[in-house]
């Protein structure tokens, strides 16, 4: 075999979780006619950061994690929109199957997972735990960054957790047709899929302006097999009314959620399903957090802050509810942050009250921060953020003070994006570039304090589907946008009288 290097190759692994100290014993020479090596070993050292923090298949939680139960004060009751009175379970049956009835009243702290669904979660959870350790070189920061990165879903964020578990409930209880609406198209390409799986038929309103903006959203929803529609549409009667007085509608999700809801009202083989508000949507999101908790264990460390994008709510309540049960049980003292659009200000310029859903009043009241149910924001890139009011469940823990709002600006979210990106090799998606910006900015107070900060938050979503507007804000062409506040006044000014 004549003069024949083979390296005999013997990992020994540090026990840092930080910096996985590695050497390799590595031999040299020649090997005699037995084959084996005439030259001593010689041992090379090498350093190796540990970006990842994963855990095993077998770490996918058993059960959904329900702050309600820990909750200081209960959260106001969802009405009726017609009797302005307390909802029980019979008035919401239309609308949802029961077993999701039951979980968005339920007091129970954990709710146990179907075997089913958790068996398709395996498809891509438990999802990777990074620390951003390119982009804390890039800043020049003493702060330990990390994120979760919901983006390795088949559907590409977040929104997967929820749909999957939806379509069970609903496939479990003979429901035959989904309706539901969608934004930027992450939710729509999520319940899509889920319906696929389960074999439903799947309608998806798509907020007009994004329907333009994303079609390659509108595409991967349809190649799923739903059917997808722009709203406001002429197949409804809440579309055409709008239509008939706006011709031009940009739509909004308000809308959006008025055609599916009314085509679930009047179907009884249909259900309507929600991607994100709701308890329940919540509820199966808190995934998210309960592994984030495992993984930051294993990186030795803990966040002193949390971050996540809000619009709806969904993905921010699935990151920091679990370490908001931690921190009111006084095991953590983490700030917690929810950032949201500038142009789309429900938390920080909103009113918590009372107010619909939708915006032709068909949904339930819920109490919530909001901007009022006629409020049609601006054609922002970041379409899973453009809706006029917030969790009822994140506007509680917002006015209970377990969490602080704050908002960025169209061109700052890009930017942090294009920044991120650079440094770390993902590109977010349009909403979660607005975590990613809050992310730097606390990084960056670090530095200038000169102190130590872990900060964890949720990058939800990648942008791959998003890069039109990518492109728009590297031609120039994207602007910011400060909703005036007489016309957040006048869309206030309709709230509902609820006694």
């Amino acid at each position: 075999m004549g003069n024949l290097l083979r390296p005999a190759v013997l990992l020994r692994r540090g026990s840092s979780p930080q910096s996985g100290a590695h050497s390799i014993l590595r031999t040299t020479g020649e090997l005699n006619k037995k084959g084996v090596h005439t030259q001593p070993l010689l041992l090379i050292e090498f350093s190796m950061d540990t970006i990842q923090f994963n855990l095993p298949q077998n770490r996918i939680p058993l059960a959904w994690y329900n702050i309600a139960a820990d909750l200081p004060k209960p959260m106001a009751p969802a009405l009726h929109p017609g009797t302005m009175k307390p909802l029980g379970p019979d008035d919401l049956a239309p609308l949802f199957p029961m077993a999701l009835i039951l979980q968005e009243v339920s007091q129970e702290r954990e709710i146990e997972i179907p075997g089913e669904v958790r068996q398709l979660y395996a498809q891509w959870r438990p999802s990777p735990l990074f620390r951003a350790r390119r982009l804390e070189k890039a800043l020049d920061t003493p702060a330990h960054i990390y994120y979760k990165y919901e983006g390795v879903s088949p559907a590409g964020s977040h929104k997967l957790n929820t749909a999957l578990a939806q379509a069970y409930y609903n496939k479990k209880e003979g429901t035959k047709h989904l309706s539901t609406e969608t934004g930027a198209g992450q939710w729509g390409s999520a319940l899509a899929m889920a319906c696929a799986f389960f074999g439903l038929d799947c309608k998806v309103y798509m907020v007009r302006v994004s329907y333009d903006q994303k079609p390659y959203r509108r595409a991967l929803m349809e190649a799923f097999g739903a059917s997808v529609t722009a709203s406001p549409s002429t197949e409804t009667e809440s579309g055409r009314a709008i239509l008939k007085a706006h011709p031009d509608s940009n739509g909004s999700l308000g809308i959006a959620i008025s055609e599916a809801v009314e085509v679930a009202a009047k179907d009884p083989n249909t259900k309507y399903s929600l991607g994100s508000v709701l308890n329940h949507v919540l509820l199966h999101q808190t995934v998210i957090g309960l592994e984030a908790i495992e993984q930051m264990a294993l990186a030795g460390d803990e966040p002193d802050v949390i971050i996540g994008c809000t619009g709806g709510g969904s993905n921010f309540a699935g990151l920091v509810m679990p370490y908001l049960g931690r921190k009111i049980k006084g095991q953590s003292k983490a700030r917690v942050v929810a950032v949201e659009p500038a142009a789309c200000p429900s938390l920080t310029k909103g009113r918590f009250t009372y107010d619909f859903g939708d915006t032709a009043h068909l949904a339930p009241l819920v109490k919530m921060h909001t901007l009022g149910s006629t409020f049609v924001p601006p054609g922002i890139h970041a379409g899973g953020l453009r809706y006029h009011g917030m969790a009822p469940l994140v506007s509680h823990v917002l006015d209970l003070g377990l969490a602080e709002a704050t908002t960025v600006q169209q061109l700052d979210a890009f930017a942090a994006g294009i920044q991120f990106a650079r440094a770390e090799g993902i590109m977010p998606a349009p909403e979660a570039n607005h975590a990613v910006a809050v992310a730097i900015t606390e990084a960056l107070r670090a530095k200038k304090e000169g102190k130590q900060r872990t900060i964890l938050f949720n990058l939800s979503g990648h942008g791959h589907f998003d890069m039109q507007s990518y492109i728009a804000y590297q031609a120039g062409k994207l602007e910011n946008y400060e909703y005036p506040e007489h016309e957040i006044a006048m869309a206030l000014a309709g709230l509902p009288a609820v006694g």
